[in-house]
């Protein structure tokens, strides 16, 4: 295991718990620590780390897409050998990944892209896994994805060749941030209907169970809203991890309409725009046209 950040590290415990030998390395030493303690072996380079890894070796990378993962890959090429296979569980851009593996092909390395999610909870309730690659290596892998899945037999699999992994974890993340505007721009009207006094967590609770839109994340909404009733202290700023840009790129790539998803990806670029020229514009167009008042600042 390559990259021992909090996901990475509940990723090797969970392998531990089932059986298996982890060996891990984490340019940050705390990181390699925590591991050791766990039950792991660590070690202090990729060369070591390879060096105590037995033939045919499988690496498993859990770094941030992009750069680092280019770099952990062109660090790990000359280290393999033939039947060797390098596993990447974070959220790369599948062309990238497509690249990687043509790379590392000529000299008979395999190349895995795992599609990960299930974020911090993955470590008690399992990950789900979209796997692409070859048939016959994912198949020598099958015993650590069923160990990490939430069932031997259920929340993974392999959905085509090396790329297509990656391609659904793609799509899976823009779907989700369509359901994630959803819900949002739901509770925000009822938290609006001030009359009502409504209780948001209490609903949330009543929708969790029966409910045709219940789902994890709803309980994992509903658990916010017990905790933090009026969200107090949250800024109104939603960050992005590219994947749902992405999706919306494939989706005018390949003529196919994703109007939810593209309004929830503008929605989080708009929250970021704290001094909203547009709107600002937009103000003082209706006060031209129309002698509406401007709200100054």
């Amino acid at each position: 295991m390559i990259g021992l950040g909090r996901m990475g590290a509940n990723m090797a415990e969970r392998l531990l718990r089932g059986g298996h030998r982890v060996f891990g390395f984490d340019p940050d030493p705390a990181a390699r620590t925590r591991l050791e303690q766990q039950g792991g072996v660590c070690a202090a380079s990729l060369a070591e780390l390879i060096a105590k890894l037995s033939a045919p070796r499988a690496v498993w990378m859990m770094v941030p897409a992009g750069p680092v993962t280019d770099q952990t890959v062109n660090g790990l090429e000359p280290l393999l050998s033939a039947d060797d296979t390098v596993i990447d569980g974070g959220n790369s851009n599948y062309h990238d990944t497509l690249r990687r593996a043509a790379a590392l092909a000529p000299r008979g390395i395999h190349y895995v892209d795992a599609g990960t999610s299930g974020g911090i909870w993955g470590l008690a309730e399992g990950y789900s896994l979209m796997i692409g690659g070859a048939a016959e290596i994912i198949e020598r892998l099958r015993p650590v994805f069923a160990t990490l899945a939430p069932a031997p037999d259920r929340g993974w699999g392999r959905v085509g060749p090396v790329g297509s992994g990656h391609f659904t974890k793609m799509i899976h993340n823009g779907i989700e941030y369509g359901l994630m505007q959803a819900y949002a721009e739901g509770f925000s009207i009822l938290e609006h209907k001030q009359e009502f006094g409504l209780d948001l967590h209490q609903i949330a609770e009543i929708w969790r169970h029966g409910s045709v839109v219940r789902s994890w994340l709803l309980d994992l909404t509903s658990d916010a809203l017990g905790k933090n009733p009026k969200l107090a202290g949250i800024a109104p700023f939603v960050a992005d991890s590219g994947e749902g840009r992405w999706t919306v790129a494939e989706a005018i790539e390949l003529g196919v309409p994703a109007v939810v998803i593209t309004q929830a990806l503008l929605e989080r670029l708009r929250s970021r725009d704290n001094d909203s020229f547009s709107d600002k514009l937009l103000a003082a167009m209706r006060n031209q046209f129309g002698g509406h008042a401007i709200k100054s600042e």
